[in-house]
């Protein structure tokens, strides 16, 4: 199988905050520019297509010449409860160091563990790959997109939860990253 990940468009929030599982707007031109560049590469041309719901990533789904686009809610990004849409330096430094303490199971904000956020994108990916498709394109966010790298190379779920959640996050908006088995 092969797997065409693309990290959604820019979205319309202030450097530094939290947006996680908010469903924040997305400009049309940077829509547009997404879109031009995939189709610049020949896609979606008649891949299925999968995306998040959120507007970020159903928006540039929806804008592709695709088939099918199919929105799935476990490639949403991980919910950080009373952490959304606050700037990241207004989180106290104790709960971002408990987060830290205990990558797997900390709720940040009460939200989701990164646990949790691999378990519905393992069960994506599980019926993704039953599904028979030999490629999909998938529009979700950095995190589930570090999480199904991590997954699609067979590590088990913890330690690709972990792999992960303990990767820097280098994921350009509208980067294109290609999984093969």
């Amino acid at each position: 199988m092969r797997l065409l990940l693309v990290r959604h468009p820019r979205p319309e929030v202030e450097p530094g905050l939290c947006y996680g599982s908010s469903d924040v707007a997305v400009s049309g031109r940077e829509i547009t520019n997404v879109r031009d560049a995939l189709a610049a590469m020949g896609l979606p041309g008649a891949l299925p297509v999968y995306a998040s719901p959120l507007q970020r990533c159903a928006g540039l789904a929806r804008a592709l010449d695709a088939l099918e686009v199919r929105v799935d809610a476990r490639l949403a990004e991980m919910d950080f409860g009373a952490w959304e849409l606050r700037s990241w330096d207004a989180i106290g430094r104790a709960e971002v160091d408990a987060w830290a303490g205990d990558l797997l199971h900390y709720r940040p904000g009460g939200g989701e563990s990164v646990l949790d956020v691999a378990r519905r994108v393992a069960a994506f990916l599980g019926e993704l790959r039953t599904a028979g498709h030999l490629e999909a394109l998938v529009i979700c966010h950095a995190g589930t997109m570090r999480l199904l790298r991590a997954l699609f190379a067979g590590q088990p779920l913890e330690a690709a939860a972990l792999a992960a959640a303990r990767t820097p996050h280098r994921i350009g908006y509208g980067e294109l990253l290609v999984l093969k088995d």
